[in-house]
C-alpha cells in the first residue's frame, strides 16, 4: 500500500530546519531500485527563484520555505527526515540501449501530498555526483536550470501536463563545460519520476519479479483503476499509452519539440519531463530540429508521434511476461495494442487540430492549412492565432500570407463555410498568442548570467496568460528577429 497524508511545512526554528512530514513511498516500496546519496555542499548558495504559486498548490508554507530557501534548496541543510536517493533506470538514447543510466545528477528527497490529494515528488537536479554519474560531475549550470523553470511554467499555463520547478538556487561554484559556468540547482516537482527506462533497467536483467513489483507500484500510484482489470498489466500499458498519446498530440498542437525523446525521458505519468534541448517551432516546418546532438532528425517535430509509439513498444517489451505466460500470445496482444496507439493518436490529433480551426475534427481542411503554412513559411503560433481573428478581421492572416502562393482565399471560403456556433470558443482555447519563444528565452538567460533576473521574471509573467492579447506585450508575440539566426539547443543540465 502507498501511504497517504497531508503535508504541512513546519517553520524553521533558529538555524535548524525542522522536519517536514515527507513521505517516501518509492524508497519504502521499491527497495533495491535506487542508491542512497547526498547532495554535494554548495559553497555559497543564493535563492534566485521561488515559485510561490506552486508552493501554495503543494500545500507548503511559502514564507517558511523562502526563509530557508538557499540552504534548503541547495541541499546544504535538508530536513532530518529527508531521504535523498538516486533512482536506477536504463534507456534507449537515440535508439541505442544503455543498460544502466540512473540519476547521475538528480536526487529524490521526498514526496508530498498536495492540496488536491495528488502525490508529488520533490527532487534536486544538479546537486552533485551520485553512484550513477558514470564519470560526470553531477552538477548543472545556471542557464539550463533557469530554462527548465521558464519552460515548465509556460507549458503549465498552456494546460499541458508537465514537471515544474519549485526553486532555483545558484551554488557559488563553477561548472566546467566548454567554458566555466555558474553552477545552480533546481528543485523539480513531478507526479513521479517513473519512466519507461525504469522498467527497462530490471527487464534487461531478467528480473521478472522486480518488473512485477514496479508495475504494481506504478498501478497503485498512477492508475489504480487498472487493479480491477482482468489483466492489470495490460491495463497499465493501455493507461500509459493513452496518457502519452494525449501528451504528444498536445505538444504537436502548440509546436513544441521535446528534442530528446529517449525512453528514460518518457514519464509513465504522462507529464512532460526533461527540458534539455527542447524549443518551440516558429516557422512551420515538419522537419524542424533544434537539438545539437540530433544530427539525423530522429526527434524532429513531425517524428514525435512515431517516436512515442517506438518508446511505447519498448515499454510493452518489458511487460510481455506479465501480460501473458505464453510469449507468442503476449507479443500478439502487445502488437495489437501498439497498432491501436497509432489510430488513437490520429483521432486525438484530428480533434486538437480541428479545435485550432474551430471545428470538431480537422479532416482535409487541417491538412490544407498546414500545407499553406509550410508553403508560405508562416509562423506556426501566429498562423493559428490569426484564425481566431479572421471571422471578423482577416488583416493579420492576410499579412502573414502576403507573399504566399495562391490558395488562401479558396481555403478561407471553405473554412468559413464549415464554422459553427462554437467555433470561436474552440479557437480561443486552442490557439495561444504567447509561447516561450526561443529568442526571448535566450534573452532572459543571457541577462540572468549578468545577475539581472528582470527579463526572466517578465517573460514568466507573460506566459502565465498565454491566450489573451495584452497591450504592451506585443514583442512577446513576435517571432525572432532576422538577426537571431538558426537556433540550436543543448543538453546542458
Amino acid at each position: 500500500m502507498i501511504p497517504t497524508g497531508r503535508l504541512r511545512l513546519l517553520r524553521a526554528q533558529g538555524d535548524k530546519m525542522q522536519d517536514l512530514p515527507l513521505e517516501h513511498s518509492y524508497a519504502e516500496n521499491l527497495v533495491g531500485f535506487y542508491a542512497q546519496s547526498r547532495p554535494a555542499r554548495a559553497p555559497s548558495p543564493q535563492l534566485l527563484v521561488f515559485n510561490q504559486p506552486l508552493a501554495q498548490e503543494l500545500g507548503l508554507d511559502g514564507a517558511a520555505l523562502a526563509a530557508q530557501g538557499a540552504t534548503l534548496f541547495s541541499g546544504n541543510d535538508l530536513p532530518a527526515n529527508a531521504r535523498p536517493i538516486a533512482l536506477a533506470y536504463a534507456g534507449h538514447q537515440f535508439g541505442g540501449f544503455s543498460p544502466q543510466l540512473g540519476d547521475g545528477r538528480a536526487l529524490l528527497w521526498g514526496e508530498v501530498i498536495d492540496r488536491a490529494g495528488q502525490r508529488r515528488d520533490l527532487a534536486f537536479k544538479g546537486s552533485g555526483p551520485t553512484p550513477f554519474s558514470r564519470g560526470g560531475d553531477g552538477f548543472a549550470a545556471l542557464g539550463p536550470v533557469l530554462r527548465e523553470y521558464i519552460m515548465g511554467e509556460g507549458m503549465h499555463a498552456l494546460g499541458l501536463p508537465t514537471t515544474r520547478v519549485l526553486a532555483c538556487v545558484s551554488t557559488g561554484a563553477k561548472v566546467r563545460r566548454e567554458t566555466m559556468l555558474d553552477g545552480a540547482i533546481l528543485t523539480r516537482i513531478a507526479i513521479s519520476h517513473l519512466r519507461v527506462g525504469t522498467f527497462q533497467f530490471f527487464a534487461a536483467k531478467g528480473e521478472r519479479n522486480r518488473v512485477r513489483q514496479l508495475a504494481d507500484y506504478t498501478i497503485a500510484r498512477h492508475y489504480p483503476t487498472a487493479m480491477a482489470a482482468q489483466n492489470r498489466y495490460l491495463a497499465l500499458f493501455d493507461a500509459v499509452a493513452t496518457a502519452q498519446v494525449q501528451l504528444v498530440a498536445r505538444w504537436m498542437s502548440i509546436g513544441f519539440i521535446h528534442g530528446v525523446m529517449n525512453t528514460d525521458n518518457m514519464a509513465l505519468s504522462g507529464e512532460t519531463i526533461d527540458y534539455g534541448p527542447c524549443a518551440f517551432m516558429e516557422t512551420y516546418d515538419p522537419e524542424t530540429v533544434f537539438s545539437s546532438i540530433d544530427r539525423q532528425g530522429r526527434y524532429a517535430y513531425a517524428n514525435q508521434p512515431t517516436m512515442m509509439g517506438w518508446n511505447l513498444a519498448r515499454f510493452a517489451e518489458t511487460l510481455l511476461e506479465l501480460i501473458d505466460h505464453d510469449q507468442d500470445r503476449a507479443i500478439e496482444i502487445a502488437t495489437q495494442r501498439l497498432e491501436g496507439v497509432a489510430q488513437g493518436y490520429k483521432v486525438q490529433w484530428q480533434q486538437l487540430l480541428g479545435a485550432k480551426l474551430g471545428l470538431a475534427r480537422a479532416d482535409t481542411l487541417g491538412v490544407a492549412y498546414l500545407d499553406l503554412l509550410l508553403d508560405a513559411k508562416v509562423d506556426f503560433t501566429q498562423g493559428f492565432y490569426a484564425l481566431r481573428l479572421a471571422q471578423k478581421d482577416a488583416t493579420l492572416l492576410e499579412s502573414l500570407f502576403a507573399h504566399a502562393p495562391q490558395g488562401l482565399e479558396i481555403w478561407l471560403r471553405d473554412w468559413r463555410a464549415a464554422l459553427g456556433p462554437t467555433s470561436q470558443m474552440l479557437m480561443e482555447r486552442a490557439n495561444p498568442l504567447y509561447i516561450a519563444r526561443n529568442h526571448l528565452v535566450e534573452e532572459a538567460l543571457a541577462a540572468a548570467q549578468s545577475d539581472d533576473l528582470a527579463p526572466l521574471t517578465a517573460l514568466v509573467q507573460v506566459l502565465q496568460n498565454p491566450y489573451d492579447f495584452v497591450v504592451g506585450q506585443e514583442r512577446y508575440a513576435a517571432p525572432a528577429p532576422e538577426g537571431f539566426g538558426a537556433y540550436r539547443t543543448f543538453c546542458g543540465t
